[in-house]
């Protein structure tokens, strides 16, 4: 079997969540300052103030979802299972020892 590298294995899925949760924290923070400005702008301001605050969860859902892949090659698992139980004769009934 090919020998794994570290390098090649995916990011570890609290990693993966952190990134996730900064990037939807982000997006909300943006969406906060936009319903704070609204209560401030007049005019095409109000309006794109609006839209970023009504807009913004949807798409910071979608983008805090998106896993990220990895750019290596993918990982390679080990096979499935062998049982190994020793010498079967030695388990065999002879025809007298009954």
């Amino acid at each position: 079997m090919k020998q794994q590298s570290i390098t090649s294995l995916p990011v570890s899925p609290e990693a993966e969540r952190r990134s996730r949760m900064i990037k939807y924290s982000v997006a909300m923070g943006i969406r906060v300052i936009c319903i704070v400005l609204m209560l401030f702008v007049h005019g095409w301001w109000l309006l794109l103030c609006a839209i970023g605050a009504i807009a913004l969860p949807y798409f910071a859902v979608i983008v805090a979802n998106v896993h990220s892949s990895p750019n290596g090659a993918p990982v390679l698992r080990p096979g499935g299972l062998e049982i190994y139980r020793g010498d079967p004769s030695a388990h065999e009934r002879t025809p007298d020892a009954q």
